[in-house]
């Protein structure tokens, strides 16, 4: 299947990649998103209007998440090893078609896990055991570059 009869509609999985390593595939990932704070400032002479001056872009957590899969143990070791070596990450999110073709990608610079939540069991319950993993980063930059 080529990428252009890929139906954009059907994304379902994403992966994430840190420092050049594959973390895992998700199926859930919400907060890929900036808002730029800006200064309002009043033209002079002029009542009509404002000049909108950019102060900082802040950047929310991502949220990924996944049913149970083998790949729980080595993510939470990961997000554990992480917070104990305290040390600058890259990542990548990817957006990934139902053939596993990427569709499009974010990569972040500065990534801390921040909380990694095992599924919940629960024996009665239809769904299935989900985990969750939010991550920081301080921003989104362009491949090659930082």
């Amino acid at each position: 299947m080529s990428y252009s009869s890929v139906d954009p509609g059907t994304t379902h999985r994403f992966r994430l990649v840190i420092d050049g390593v594959s973390v895992g595939e998700f199926t859930g990932c919400t907060g890929l998103a900036c808002t730029v704070e800006v200064e309002e400032y009043p033209e002079g002479g002029r009542n009509d209007s404002m000049l909108y001056l950019p102060k900082r872009v802040k950047f929310p957590p991502l949220v990924l998440t996944r049913p149970l899969t083998q790949e729980a143990e080595k993510l939470s070791q990961w997000v554990m090893d992480s917070v104990n070596e305290a040390r600058q990450q890259t990542g990548q999110v990817a957006a990934l078609a139902p053939n596993g073709e990427v569709l499009a990608k974010w990569d972040l610079q500065s990534v801390m896990p921040v909380a990694w939540h095992g599924p919940r069991f629960d024996a009665s319950g239809l769904g299935a055991a989900i985990e969750v993993l939010e991550i920081v980063h301080h921003g989104l930059f362009k491949a090659g570059t930082t």
